[in-house]
């Protein structure tokens, strides 16, 4: 039967998750050039827009719909959310059946649409990811195009690998490979969001190119306490994302929060260390870094792994995340704002970990990894899924980038990098350096000069 604290702690979970995307906004928009934070808040908030519709459409169908292709991808027999009203997952869908499909999240039920609308906003906050490795030099709609085909041909497949259970929306619905044959753990998303995001912004670091300038000219960060704020806003609606992966508020959604905290916490301080030993400091922008490259890694494992397995994790990862982030120096690719540096490793580092620090005295539906007597098996499970989403989401990542680059709709011209990408995208400036009001004022209401006309005319003046 429905279940009301359930039903409520998935949609509370959801509100949580739905912050992260404003939460993940400021994190990167404290993170670029005064001249492109408007940019950086536009690519994150559309996510919200187009992928909501999409999902509605055809995403939630293809994602959590009966498979229809050997494990790779649901039907559309619930395109539009067809037959979602009134229904109960964890219940057959039928309206006659009654009795529970599996047992999985537990022995009652939630509304389908809750559910939706919880998977809804992992769903936005992926492609979202991704923006901070393109930071500073990507065309709107152009960025706008790319999160409406990625979503459509990597995010919705992926999530059916790894999210879809057999049974979860009726008795007779199949659902993923990764999740159902392969039995690799995911418990929220450290494959199909973060592993995935972090694949596809490399992809698109290498398409896009570097910044003008850039490495000589990295781009100081405009605003330190924004980083801070979205970096806070991002831990407190992570309790949703991960916690609220239990689907039911119970013992699983307690270790997850718990685990969420400490791991976290744990990753500031291995961030901070590997800063004081390298650069004699520790930095305020590396102590936010710190606690996303922890929430990162402990996403996979939350509901899998004791609280001192978690902080071990933390430490891990804020360490080779802090380590990490200087690969694109290394190598040659400008990601702007660390993706691949904090997510696609700290994915990686969760996701493997699982293999270690697993245990099912934790959750039975878990694995004992390798320090609790389960042998590699785990471990190479956990390997074989971060590779095979790592690879699936750069090859075609790459290829979407590449056709809308070619198209000529994807990198800005030299001049507006340099002009300043808010102004010649958004014909706005996030703040007003002259003291006469706010922004330049909508472009069908004032006229628009650029800085450089501007610039003439008060020196004739």
């Amino acid at each position: 039967m429905l279940n009301a604290g359930d039903t409520a702690w998935v949609l509370v979970s959801a509100a949580l998750v739905m912050l992260m995307t404003p939460g993940l906004a400021f994190f990167y928009g404290g993170m670029v050039r005064a001249k492109s934070v408007l940019n950086m808040l536009m690519m994150n908030f559309i996510a919200l827009a187009v992928v909501g519709v999409l999902w509605t459409l055809y995403g939630f169908s293809m994602a959590f719909g009966n498979d229809a292709f050997g494990g790779l991808l649901g039907n559309f027999d619930l395109a539009g959310l067809s037959g979602t009203v009134g229904k109960l997952a964890g219940f057959a869908v039928a309206a006659s059946d009654t009795a529970p499909a599996v047992a999985w999240p537990g022995p009652d039920a939630l509304p389908v649409l809750a559910f939706v609308m919880f998977q809804l906003m992992f769903a936005v906050i992926t492609p979202a990811l991704i923006s901070g490795a393109i930071a500073d030099r990507a065309k709107f709609w152009g960025w706008t195009l790319f999160v409406a085909i990625w979503v459509t041909i990597v995010y919705f497949p992926v999530a059916h690998w790894v999210f879809s259970f057999d049974g979860f929306l009726g008795a007779q619905n199949v659902g993923g490979w990764i999740a159902n044959k392969l039995k690799a753990l995911d418990f929220a998303g450290g494959t199909a969001v973060h592993i995935n995001a972090g694949a596809a912004g490399l992809a698109l670091a290498i398409v896009l190119g570097r910044r003008k300038g850039w490495p000589k000219d990295t781009g100081r960060p405009h605003n330190v306490p924004f980083v801070l704020l979205g970096a806070s806003l991002l831990w407190f609606g992570w309790y949703g994302f991960n916690a609220g992966s239990s689907l039911a508020a119970n013992d699983i959604a307690a270790v997850a929060f718990t685990n969420t905290t400490v791991a976290t916490a744990a990753a500031v301080l291995g961030w901070l260390l590997v800063e004081q030993l390298k650069f004699g400091k520790p930095t305020t922008l590396g102590a936010a870094s710190g606690a996303v490259g922890g929430l990162v890694a402990i996403t996979p494992a939350a509901g899998f792994v004791s609280p001192v397995g978690a902080i071990a994790i933390g430490v891990v990862a804020g360490a080779l995340c802090a380590l990490a982030v200087g690969l694109k120096y290394r190598f040659g690719f400008d990601d702007s704002l660390d993706v691949v540096g904090v997510h696609l490793v700290g994915g990686l580092v969760g996701t493997l970990l699982i293999g270690f620090f697993g245990t099912k005295s934790v959750n039975a539906a878990g694995a004992d990894g390798l320090f609790y007597g389960g042998g590699l098996g785990q471990l190479g499970k956990q390997a074989l899924a971060a590779g095979v989403v790592l690879g699936y989401s750069f090859v075609l990542s790459f290829l979407i980038g590449w056709v809308i680059k070619k198209a000529g709709g994807f990198r800005v011209s030299v001049e507006d990098e340099v002009g300043g990408i808010d102004e010649a995208q958004h014909a706005e400036s996030a703040y007003d350096f002259t003291g006469m009001g706010g922004g330049l004022g909508h472009p069908t209401t004032f006229p628009v000069k650029s800085a450089t006309a501007t610039k003439l005319e008060e020196t004739k003046a």
